[in-house]
């Protein structure tokens, strides 16, 4: 799909490392047809090292002959870095951005250029586990697609949503949720802890109870609901650890959260 293409990235952060290390690995792409912009001369020369990639300073020759370009600064920083590719990108490039909060409308006003995907990655992504949600602009045309789902593939699972107000419903679930499920295990440890295991116990206990739970679900063909009900026996100790986290309000914790930051991310994309 990439034969004979350049990739370039601009921002060369640990996402966009990420993306570099899963299109190599994968062996989508070779280290000699992707190019990285970043203003830091030891970032240059780490990414140079670990991937053999080439490595500049200037995010306009980053980007020259490129057909796909992935936005990869902060939000705060496009302003300055974004217009720097006016007039330096294929008339058919395909610009992605994993910058939170960046609208379509944004980055076309500040690059000029409309062929864009919008998508939200998540942290897990680092470690090739991450979900990431994204939506197209209209002039994206069904070839770009399928290299943007290859490309965010890279990252563990990616979901194409039908519009901009999805990808501010993702932000709120994959975008901002490790952070819910890594409240849960600190939670969950302080609970042993408690109890009197030592920190260490508690910890391991918690982490791969969730990360096992995780796995089964994802791999089971069954619903998360039908999951839960297997594994609580009428009067014993989940059955009442479940009456426990329903009569503490788990479940209108956690929606509240997660309209909290859908809210806030459609403010941010306003900003």
């Amino acid at each position: 799909m990439f034969e004979n293409q350049k990739i370039a990235f601009i921002g060369a952060g640990s996402m966009a490392g990420a993306i570099i290390g899963g299109l190599i690995k994968r062996e989508l792409v070779t280290p000699d047809q992707i190019t990285a912009s970043e203003p830091r001369a030891e970032r240059r020369a780490e990414l140079t090292a670990a991937y053999g990639i080439q490595s500049v300073a200037s995010n306009s020759e980053a980007a020259q002959g490129a057909s796909v370009v992935v936005l990869a600064v902060k939000p705060q920083i496009a302003p300055n870095a974004l217009p720097d590719l006016r007039g330096e990108l294929n008339h058919d490039a395909l610009l992605i951005s994993i910058m939170a909060g960046a609208t379509l409308e944004t980055i076309e006003a500040l690059t000029g250029h409309n062929r864009i995907v919008r998508s939200m990655p998540n942290t897990p992504a680092q470690v090739g586990v991450g979900m990431t949600a994204w939506t197209a602009g209209e002039a994206v045309s069904a070839e770009q697609r399928r290299q943007t789902e290859v490309i965010l593939s890279a990252l563990g699972e990616q979901l194409e949503l039908p519009g901009e107000t999805y990808i501010d419903m993702a932000t709120a679930m994959n975008g901002s949720g490790p952070a819910y499920v890594f409240l849960f295990i600190e939670a969950f440890a302080d609970a042993g802890v408690r109890m009197g295991l030592t920190r260490p116990q508690a910890e391991l206990l918690a982490k791969q109870t969730v990360r096992g739970a995780a796995e089964y679900a994802y791999q089971s063909e069954t619903t998360v609901s039908t999951l839960r009900h297997q594994v609580t026996s009428p009067g014993g100790t989940t059955a009442a650890a479940v009456a426990a986290l329903e009569a503490h309000g788990l479940r209108t914790a956690i929606d509240q959260a997660v309209e909290a930051a859908f809210r806030q991310a459609q403010h941010l994309g306003k900003k």
